[in-house]
């Protein structure tokens, strides 16, 4: 169980960086007009999207047998929770998941458009937002300690 959380601790900062710089690049794309090519935009998107979702998956086995997870949600009920226990057990699975479906979302739109601005708009905005959620619900306190 301990090498989960670990691993999805560590993971985390991977995953971060590689939507922090595949928001950037789409960014600069669409703001600079650039072509958007398979070779290296499609690789940045694509591998964004994956390990967002591994490390998704990866946080939702955590979710589930750890004790911050369901079972302090069962044990505490939604009622007995403190702000940091609530953050863990709640708000940071939830948000997650948003911005997951979000960068789902981003990918596949960009899939159906053919021109390079609307793929790189597509990516940026939808990118960007979840990016924004999960830094929102990072629990940065655990991160630093």
């Amino acid at each position: 169980m301990e090498i989960l959380r670990t691993l999805h601790s560590y993971f985390a900062y991977i995953v971060l960086i590689l939507l922090i710089f595949a928001v950037f690049n789409a960014l600069l794309g669409w703001l600079g007009k650039k072509e958007f090519t398979m070779h290296k935009d499609l690789r940045i998107s694509l591998f964004a999207f994956i390990l967002s979702h591994l490390q998704l998956l990866i946080g939702l086995i955590v979710f589930f047998v750890s004790a911050n997870g369901l079972k302090a949600i069962q044990t505490l009920g939604m009622g007995g929770m403190n702000s940091a226990a609530r953050l863990l057990a709640v708000e940071h699975p939830l948000t997650n998941i948003l911005a997951i479906a979000l960068i789902t979302i981003g990918w596949s739109r960009h899939k159906k458009k053919d021109d390079s601005t609307a793929k790189f708009k597509s990516i940026a905005i939808f990118y960007g937002l979840g990016l924004l959620l999960i830094l929102s619900r990072i629990p940065w306190g655990q991160w630093f300690n």
